[in-house]
């Protein structure tokens, strides 16, 4: 029906999260009938973002800066050391701008299954940056599923020597959410984590 360029490109537009085969194909379509406008801008942006992105050697945030902006940004908050699963992790939660301090990125989390272990994560580089002296907090923001509550009792023990508060984000009803819609375990959370009004 195609060529194997056509195909390829297919293809790998197919590995993008939220497109499947046939979305990647109206795309495809769309970047082959617009080449001026949509297809060239494009591969040019994905060659010149492949050049000069780069993991930051502190914190493990994506940025042409090495360190990254977070990182050498004398306003952030020193004192607090956000723990994060991924790097869009980190985005949504500076998006928010709810948070004043640095972050540190573990690269996933532990999972017996799909055979990641500490040695996989940046678990090592986590426990040299909670040392440093300003850091007084470390905040983990990690999924609350099972391989994400593992790997923040596993972390949480491996700070445990660091001489930092350990704290993690809230686990419960949702802002907007509905009581019918939550499944057992946000709300056992939720009436675990209550608080006086």
């Amino acid at each position: 029906m195609s060529g194997p360029e056509i195909e390829r490109l297919i293809q790998a537009l197919a590995k993008l999260p939220g497109l499947g085969p046939r979305s990647a194909r109206r795309a495809a379509l769309v970047l082959l009938k617009k080449r001026d406008a949509m297809l060239r801008p494009l591969a040019a942006a994905l060659t010149e973002t492949d050049a000069a992105v780069h993991a930051c050697g502190i914190c493990g945030n994506l940025d042409s800066d090495n360190p990254c902006g977070i990182c050498s940004d004398p306003r952030r908050d020193p004192t607090s050391l956000c723990v994060v699963e991924d790097v869009a992790d980190l985005w949504a939660l500076d998006r928010a701008a709810i948070f004043s301090g640095r972050y540190h990125v573990l690269g996933g989390v532990l999972s017996a299954l799909d055979g990641v272990g500490p040695e996989d994560l940046a678990i090592a580089g986590l426990i040299e940056r909670a040392k440093a002296p300003e850091v007084t907090e470390v905040i983990l923001a990690l999924s609350a599923t099972v391989d994400g509550q593992t790997t923040a009792h596993y972390v949480t023990d491996r700070l445990a020597d660091c001489g930092v508060t350990i704290s993690r984000l809230a686990h419960g009803v949702p802002v907007g959410g509905e009581l019918d819609y939550l499944d057992e375990g946000t709300l056992a959370a939720a009436l675990k984590a209550r608080r006086p009004v």
